[in-house]
């Protein structure tokens, strides 16, 4: 037999949430939780644009969610090509979406 769910619940019953931490996205503060993924706290404060392409400047967001495809790449802390997906959120990172090829050229 399925459990019950209150209306609007989506979330498996028994399976709660982690303790909220905040993290910093594009310097604005969001509120994650512990054993989240990046990009679970990025999706779900409705950042759905991860990073531009270099080449096309397309947006991506993420496709596989298990790490194969690097759709989901983010900098972290300032380490830039992290895949969101497998990122863990820590109290007080420091996120952003890429809007680069994702390095820094050297002058």
């Amino acid at each position: 037999m399925a459990p019950e769910r209150t209306s609007g619940d989506l979330r498996t019953a028994g399976i709660g949430r982690g303790w909220p931490v905040p993290v910093f996205v594009d310097g604005k503060e969001v509120q994650a939780f512990e054993g989240e993924t990046v990009l679970a706290v990025l999706w779900a404060s409705g950042d759905h644009t991860l990073h531009t392409t270099a080449r096309t400047h397309e947006p991506r967001g993420f496709f596989c969610g298990i790490g194969v495809c690097f759709d989901c790449l983010v900098t972290i802390d300032g380490i830039v090509n992290l895949r969101a997906c497998l990122e863990p959120v820590r109290s007080g990172m420091k996120i952003k979406r890429q809007q680069d090829p994702g390095y820094t050229h050297a002058r």
